[in-house]
């Protein structure tokens, strides 16, 4: 049995490997995207164009807008002298927001009354504007208190201050690559794991060769065996590459176990072979079992908590995503990266993986032995 579980599992690495069209699939598309989405799919706004319309004129709006100039991600401030240019200016897309400062506002500031900016932002992005709002509170907090201290030293007698001290655990420069990067793991690793496994039954299937295995000596259970194996080899040389680019190129720290990571990339890949093997298996042609893998991977990457928070999700959405094994596996690969997960809540995380490769590996078993019988 061993020998020819080993003749299959190399038959199906060098139908792989010896076709280019495949080796470029496996190098050159997973190597393109880690290097592309790690600069491009930052969660920051920067060079932002902030427009202000200044009816004030006073020390207060001045020392705001210095500090707003001084702020590293506004790229541009753009001076506006009325409402209909405000409007312009947002409706053409030529800034994200627009700061109105009253005429009474130093002045409100001065005597200690309230005083408020209004904020205009650009709602067709929601996102980013949400995020420059957040830019703009930041300044305001600094300038206010900035206000409050020269205020109290002008004064004679005694003085009480309080500063805030912030510290990001984890990550603490905010570096966004820290964040993309391991999940890109999980997400690159989950692609190539399908496009492999699922091209393996129909790829029999379209060149005729099905009928060839169905008369050799392997087994039902052996053919299944070999088409995992070959999948399972790939995904965790694959891992081990983009480990190595994670952590010498791109300067990620790895604080975790090397063996509790390697433990859940199996789990994981083996949960996703099971969904590649369903799919491959239901597959008439190489094109549908591409169609069916897209059909799987994209809402895999969205409901995996790698581009929004599965806590923002409604709540039976966020039942849904229990299922899916690439939410799992990216809260161990994040982190196993940046804060050493202890291996009990690795293995809590690992758990689920085991539960989702036993079902979709069995499923994926009893729907290929049904077609192969």
């Amino acid at each position: 049995m061993w020998r020819r579980l080993r003749a299959l599992i190399v038959k199906e690495l060098l139908a792989v490997l010896r076709d280019p069209r495949g080796r470029f699939i496996l190098i050159g598309p997973p190597l393109l995207q880690i290097f592309l989405f790690s600069y491009a799919a930052t969660l920051d706004v920067r060079n932002i164009e902030i427009g202000v319309l200044n009816r004030d004129g006073g020390r207060v709006s001045a020392e705001f807008l210095q500090q707003l100039d001084g702020a590293p991600v506004i790229a541009g401030i753009t001076q506006l002298s009325n409402l209909a240019e405000v409007r312009e200016a947002i409706d053409n897309r030529r800034v994200i927001a627009v700061l109105h400062f009253g005429q009474e506002f130093s002045r409100d500031v001065a005597a200690g009354r309230p005083a408020s900016v209004q904020v205009i932002l650009d709602g067709r992005r929601s996102n980013s504007s949400q995020i420059v709002f957040g830019y703009l509170s930041s300044i305001a907090s600094g300038v206010s208190n900035a206000v409050t201290l020269s205020a109290a030293n002008s004064d004679s007698g005694p003085h009480g201050g309080s500063n805030i001290a912030v510290r990001h655990w984890f990550n603490a420069n905010l570096n966004d690559i820290w964040f993309i990067v391991p999940s890109l793991l999980g997400t690159l690793t989950l692609l190539i794991a399908l496009t492999v496994t699922g091209q393996s039954v129909a790829r029999e299937r379209e060149l005729g060769t099905v009928d060839q295995l169905m008369v050799s000596p392997l087994r039902v259970g052996e053919i299944l065996i070999g088409k995992t194996v070959p999948p399972l080899l790939i995904g965790l040389a694959q891992t081990t590459a983009f480990l190595a680019i994670a952590t010498l190129y791109f300067q990620v720290p790895f604080r975790g176990s090397l063996l509790l990571l390697y433990l859940s990339v199996i789990f994981f890949l083996a949960a996703v072979i099971g969904v590649g093997l369903f799919i491959s298996s239901i597959a008439q042609t190489q094109q549908q079992a591409f169609l069916g893998t897209f059909m799987f991977t994209s809402p895999a990457i969205l409901l995996s908590g790698f581009a929004t928070p599965i806590e923002n999700m409604p709540g039976w959405l966020q039942i849904i995503t229990m299922g899916n094994p690439l939410r799992h596996f990216l809260v161990i690969v994040r982190g196993v990266f940046l804060k050493g997960m202890p291996a009990l809540d690795v293995l809590a995380n690992i758990a689920p993986l085991v539960l989702i490769a036993a079902f979709t590996l069995t499923t994926a078993a009893w729907l290929f032995r049904a077609r192969m019988e």
